[in-house]
């Protein structure tokens, strides 16, 4: 409930679970009546043509059990959140319950972290055992956008190749999964359609694709004044930013006249998120071996 801003939800579950509880009793005062003495009667029901059911009350059991339910019930929001903003006698909380098991955990596996964060980064790659442990993180923190496979998708990049926006040396990769990364490619519709389909087509002709050349010939000056400030003159790019290079076979959103287009008149924006919090320093630099020998094939062979 702490996630709610307005006090109302807090009444509300409250109410809503209060009446629950009460009709759910209510239900079962009026089903708790003695068999009748004489002849029981029929509900009137009837399935498949002549199936019928009588009346008679539910068996004591049953019934005693629905009340066991009621009665557990109200002892657990007593001792655990649930009953609107009361958080319980306990003071559990989800949040409490990860941060006692982390605590756990890392106390259990500290000593075999520290061994490897002693130890630089290129030589945790070439060790069996860390790739093994690197390779649990990654499948557990990293997969769900660079895949298990980590080559990526479109606007996420592979990590086994030899292409890296912010630069693929171990103090880099570190960096990147530590702080994040905010990539941002500006909107350029204030050139006009016909420019940017020029500059598309210069774009695409740096990397040896098909192009019209007479519009990479005038998209080349469109480039010059707008672009070189972040990929370059030549178009490599540059790491420091993150801006891609652009003559290479390697496109983060896709290398068609149509998609380059897109790009540069809507913009892109990337976003990394940090994992310093989440993992701390010694599982950070376990991951970023691993990382790191996905592309190296002298220490990452998997």
């Amino acid at each position: 409930m702490s996630d709610f801003i307005s006090p109302f939800w807090g009444y509300y579950v409250t109410v809503l679970v209060s009446l629950s509880l009460l009709f759910c009793a209510f239900v079962l005062s009026q089903n708790m009546t003695k068999k009748q003495a004489g002849p029981v009667e029929l509900h009137g029901h009837v399935w498949d043509e002549n199936l019928q059911e009588w009346n008679n009350p539910l068996p004591r059991w049953w019934m005693y059990l629905f009340w066991i339910t009621i009665f557990f019930a109200l002892g657990y929001f007593l001792l655990f959140p649930g009953f609107g903003s009361f958080g319980g006698k306990f003071g559990w909380t989800a949040h409490g319950q990860y941060d006692l098991e982390k605590a756990k955990a890392d106390k259990a596996f500290d000593d075999k972290f520290s061994r490897f964060a002693q130890m630089d980064v290129k030589a945790i790659a070439a060790d069996p055992e860390a790739r093994e442990m690197g390779k649990r993180l990654f499948l557990t923190y990293c997969q769900q956008c660079h895949g298990s496979d980590a080559k990526g998708a479109k606007g996420f990049p592979n990590l086994t190749d030899t292409d890296w926006l912010y630069g693929g040396e171990p103090d880099k990769i570190v960096e990147t999964i530590t702080g994040g990364r905010q990539a941002a490619m500006p909107v350029w519709a204030s050139l006009g359609a016909d420019n940017i389909k020029d500059v598309a087509n210069y774009v695409r002709s740096l990397s040896g694709l098909a192009n019209d050349s007479i519009r990479a010939q005038r998209g080349k000056d469109v480039f010059a004044q707008n672009c070189v400030a972040c990929h370059g003159a030549d178009g490599k790019g540059n790491q420091a930013m993150g801006a891609p290079n652009l003559t290479d076979k390697v496109w983060l959103y896709g290398s068609s006249e149509a998609t380059i287009v897109e790009t540069v008149t809507k913009g892109r924006a990337g976003r990394m998120p940090s994992f310093n919090e989440l993992l701390g320093d010694k599982k950070i630099k376990l991951l970023a071996a691993y990382v790191y020998g996905l592309s190296h094939s002298e220490s990452g062979k998997q």
